[in-house]
């Protein structure tokens, strides 16, 4: 095996490798954070510090390894970036760790399944994503589509029976107090938050593409958005907030470990590793690995927080991801097709054949 072989394995396999590395890193955000919002976190000041921490993290990196790279501002360009300062570090944040609060972090995960499917219709009305409707592949991500937001429907309408994992059984856990017995009402109220989070946040995935053609320096990007957001939510916390100040004291526990590792892994790296992932394979891909991250803090919610998950939930999910399948593999058919298209469109040799080694 050569090395041009591993480099090409390299570039083919780098887009998945680091989908799985981010949904690993928001899994166990999403325990991190559900441990801390039982302690009592404020979740106006958590997004606020989140994106604090990921603004300086990631300030010196972005300041001396992009200089050269950099692109001037432009208004356009700024009114972007406070749009997306908007969307997700103050708007979707906000109402996810708040709708966990009603739910569990095993069902705000599975929850956020449908953000795949609501950024695939967002790219096809943006003209982001390719959309052949009598063609296969483009039919599988439209039913996928719409089956996920039916298997989404089934999480919020249906409960059933609480399931209890095998390494969960006996547990006595120091935090046992905290399993979340979850009433209707509430799970509703959390799902729609949730709901109007993904929104937000695909809205989010959907301007980063659009601005990144305009501006394409990820990580100068990234703590852009990160300083933004941060200002622009200290501004909803000192509204939402103005009578209790004492929600932005912060000591040495679980909460402030909390906002350093959900600022620099869940904002600035994801930010970052979501934009150059997007420039080469498009909005959808980013967000159709999101089914990992369900399992991964399926198992470890069950088994560090002692969270149950109740049938309906359980459903749901499998619902999700037979959805989210349909909807990948469209992708990956429109993924082939392209690197065929862009072979076909290449030159003729002296001999009269095509050069075959581009993809």
């Amino acid at each position: 095996m050569s090395k041009e072989w591993f480099r090409r394995a390299y570039v083919c396999t780098k887009p998945f490798m680091f989908m799985i590395l981010l949904q690993t890193m928001y899994a166990f955000n999403g325990l991190v954070v559900k441990s801390a919002l039982n302690k009592g976190l404020n979740h106006y000041t958590f997004a606020v510090y989140r994106n604090a921490f990921a603004a300086i993290f990631f300030g010196p990196f972005a300041f001396f390894l992009e200089r050269n790279i950099r692109p001037k501002m432009t208004t356009s360009v700024f009114l972007k970036i406070m749009l997306l300062g908007l969307l997700e570090p103050v708007i979707d944040q906000n109402l996810y760790f708040a709708g966990m609060k009603f739910t569990t972090a095993t069902f705000a995960s599975a929850m956020c399944n449908i953000l795949p499917a609501i950024t695939f219709v967002m790219a096809w009305l943006f003209r982001l994503e390719m959309v052949r409707i009598k063609s296969l592949h483009s039919q599988g991500k439209i039913v996928g589509t719409l089956v996920t937001v039916g298997g989404a429907m089934i999480m919020i309408l249906i409960r059933g029976p609480s399931i209890q994992f095998p390494w969960s059984s006996h547990q006595t856990l120091h935090h046992q107090t905290s399993i979340n017995i979850v009433s209707t009402q509430d799970q509703i109220k959390g799902s729609l938050m949730i709901t109007a989070g993904c929104f937000c946040w695909a809205s989010f995935i959907i301007v980063q593409a659009i601005t990144l053609k305009s501006y394409p320096a990820e990580l100068s990007l990234t703590t852009l958005v990160c300083m933004i957001g941060s200002l622009e939510g200290s501004v909803l916390t000192l509204v939402a907030e103005r009578a209790n100040a004492s929600v932005w004291a912060i000591n040495w526990d679980i909460k402030l470990f909390a906002a350093i590792y959900s600022g620099i892994m869940c904002s600035g790296c994801a930010y970052y590793i979501s934009g150059v992932v997007m420039q080469e394979r498009g909005p959808v891909f980013v967000t159709a690995f999101n089914p990992l991250g369900m399992v991964i803090i399926a198992i470890l919610g069950s088994s560090i927080l002692a969270e149950k998950l109740n049938l309906g939930s359980v459903i749901g999910a499998v619902v999700i991801m037979v959805g989210l399948y349909l909807v990948l593999w469209g992708k990956s058919k429109d993924q082939n097709q392209k690197a065929q298209d862009s072979v076909d469109q290449q030159p003729c040799d002296g001999k009269g054949t095509q050069d075959k080694t581009c993809c």
